[in-house]
């Protein structure tokens, strides 16, 4: 499965890493607000911490140790994976976090620019390395919930 996995990573992690570049030297230059639709902006922002800047003090060499760690994990995961969606899944989530994984070698935070918002409660900014993990986990969750109803026992 890591001929199918390992290059759906590398297209998600090329996608983060142009979004983010795209953003950061033409779309937010200068840095601004830019409404879309009336719950979704572009803004610019660095993430220093994880997922809704917890942990926000934390080095960011530890932070990136701790990324690769578990994105070695997860390509065992998948290298042992027998369904074609669990291996998209995780192809996913490991182009994702290798694209948050640079951005904290390179600029020591992560770069945000998603601003999703209901009224005046926005959710923290995100990126599409964020996006790719997100995605990866819900298809991790929707394979799981299927496959154990295809183990149930069938009632007569």
């Amino acid at each position: 499965m890591l001929r199918l996995g390992l290059p759906i990573s590398l297209l998600w992690f090329g996608l983060d890493q142009a979004t983010k570049w795209w953003i950061i030297h033409h779309v937010m230059n200068p840095p601004k607000v830019i409404p879309i639709t009336n719950f979704f902006n572009l803004v610019l922002g660095r993430n220093t911490g994880v997922s809704f800047g917890l942990l926000g003090g934390t080095p960011p060499w530890l932070l990136m140790v701790c990324g690769l760690a578990i994105a070695v994990a997860l390509v065992v995961w998948m290298s042992r994976a027998e369904s074609q969606l669990t291996t998209i899944g995780l192809g996913l989530i490991i182009g994702g976090a290798m694209g948050n994984v640079l951005d904290r070698l390179l600029l020591g935070g992560v770069t945000d620019f998603l601003d999703f918002y209901i009224g005046q409660w926005h959710w923290p900014s995100s990126n599409m390395a964020d996006v790719g993990i997100v995605c990866g986990a819900a298809i991790l969750l929707l394979e799981s919930s299927q496959s154990g109803k295809k183990a149930e026992p069938s009632q007569p």
